[in-house]
């Protein structure tokens, strides 16, 4: 299974916690930092806009990707939140299985 990495930026502390956990708990994603202190810069309508945020570093599995995007939609106070994912290409066999076990759901659940 292929394990991402996927980045999305929050405004604030707040919104970032509970996207996190939300996203934990419903196993679309097996961990997210929060890492605060991100200053951007960027052109949004037309206009060059600066924002302090917090960025999350979500690990999932390519199999989860599809719902993790459409539950971010659901959960984040943007307009149009960042989401970006890259494959990781390598890692500790035991982390990335560890990814994928807990991004898998249970068989009550169903997959």
């Amino acid at each position: 299974m292929s394990v991402l990495l996927a980045y999305s930026t929050c405004p604030d502390a707040a919104s970032a916690d509970a996207i996190a956990r939300v996203l934990v708990d419903e196993r679309l994603a097996a961990c997210v930092n929060r890492l605060p202190g991100v200053h951007s810069t960027y052109r949004w309508q037309g206009q060059v806009a600066q924002a302090d945020e917090v960025l999350l570093l979500i690990k999932t599995t390519a199999d989860r990707l599809d719902a993790l995007t459409a539950r971010l939609r659901t959960l984040h106070p943007y307009e149009l939140p960042e989401l970006i994912a890259v494959e990781a290409c390598a890692g500790l066999p035991a982390y990335l299985d560890w990814v994928s076990a807990e991004t898998t759901l249970p068989p009550s659940l169903g997959a």
